[in-house]
């Protein structure tokens, strides 16, 4: 078999996430993972076969849907800041938009663009799926099951894995696959407890980064898509300061940061025949929302970890959190 055709049978990872969709790829033995993403949305403009071509023209990634002009990805972020419009999602925490029509077709055009067509029949993919929240969620099964459909049309054996067991499984090769991986994404907060691989505890908070993005814009009047941007730019999570923006921000990830920690220590606190663990075990953050500097002192603040239910040994947030979940999900379909 030829490095080429080697190459285009091995195991794919996917992170199926509200703002972004990952693919990871292991190219080379012995080498890091190599990642590609896509945003997940988009913006709409009425058709015209002059727009059209314009379009085809400058290479921007967009369909035709009905009598629409559909700009998907990443180009649609650059395109809503041209028209200071808001994108639009095809996913709302964690699961596909019920409110979004174009939700599906958009998404299929996301992966398809990412994975490609199985040249090989049964080519295995790991996709991401998050887990429930503590109010229960219906829509998962039919997210999972379209997400699932989506692949098999392109020719993947497709199998998912809950978002907080990838991060176990990227991060904690060094633990036996035993600790605490929790994935910040935008849609929700996604946590799993596992002892040497298997899940034990597995939850979401609807609480993450939309949640910061549309109170911060409710009380500044900026847009969301605004509020985003600034917070992945230069923003630190260190308390209040003279700039409101930065203040709504900060008010909100505080809110983020205090759920998540209350939930994850309640839950483990309640959970009946909680497996003895004799050794302390690690917390790895993970997505984009644990990314700014301050997000690591003010979780482990507000987890009290001298006084946790099980035993921690360290709590730290993964050396590339925009990647790890899609990382994990590729060390899974790898086993």
């Amino acid at each position: 078999m030829s490095n080429v055709e080697q190459e285009s049978s091995l195991p794919l990872g996917l992170d199926v996430g509200t703002s972004r969709i990952v693919v990871a790829r292991n190219m080379d033995k012995g080498r890091p993972p190599q990642y590609e993403s896509q945003l997940n949305a988009f913006i709409t403009m009425p058709y015209s076969k002059l727009a059209e071509s314009l379009l085809e023209r400058e290479g921007v990634f967009h369909e035709v849907f009905g009598g629409e002009l559909v700009v998907t990805g990443n180009d649609a972020q650059r395109f809503a800041e041209v028209f200071h419009v808001e994108t639009r999602r095809p996913m709302l925490r964690g699961l596909l938009n019920p409110q979004e029509p174009h939700s599906l077709p958009v998404m299929r055009s996301i992966i398809s663009r990412l994975v490609g067509k199985a040249t090989v029949a049964g080519r295995k993919v790991f996709f991401s799926i998050p887990a429930p929240c503590p109010d229960g969620d219906q829509a998962i099964a039919y997210h999972e099951a379209s997400i699932h459909q989506i692949l098999k049309q392109l020719g993947f054996d497709a199998q998912p894995i809950h978002e907080g067991l990838a991060v176990v499984f990227g991060e904690m090769s060094g633990s036996n696959y035993t600790g605490i991986g929790i994935s910040c994404g935008s849609g929700l907060c996604n946590v799993c407890l596992a002892v040497l691989s298997v899940p034990v505890i597995n939850f979401a908070i609807p609480k993450a980064g939309d949640f910061i993005d549309a109170q911060a814009a409710l009380v500044t009047g900026e847009l969301a898509t605004r509020m985003r941007v600034l917070k992945e730019l230069n923003f630190v999570v260190n308390g209040l300061s003279g700039d409101r923006v930065q203040n709504a921000l900060s008010v909100y990830y505080d809110d983020v940061i205090q759920t998540l920690a209350n939930t994850l220590r309640s839950t483990i606190s309640s959970t009946q025949r909680l497996p003895k663990l004799d050794q302390s075990v690690p917390i790895v953050l993970s997505g984009g929302t644990a990314i700014p500097k301050g997000f690591l002192e003010r979780f482990t603040a507000a987890l009290q970890p001298e006084d946790f239910p099980i035993k921690i040994s360290e709590i730290r947030v993964a050396a590339d959190p925009l990647n790890s979940t899609a990382r994990g999900a590729l060390m899974a379909a790898l086993c």
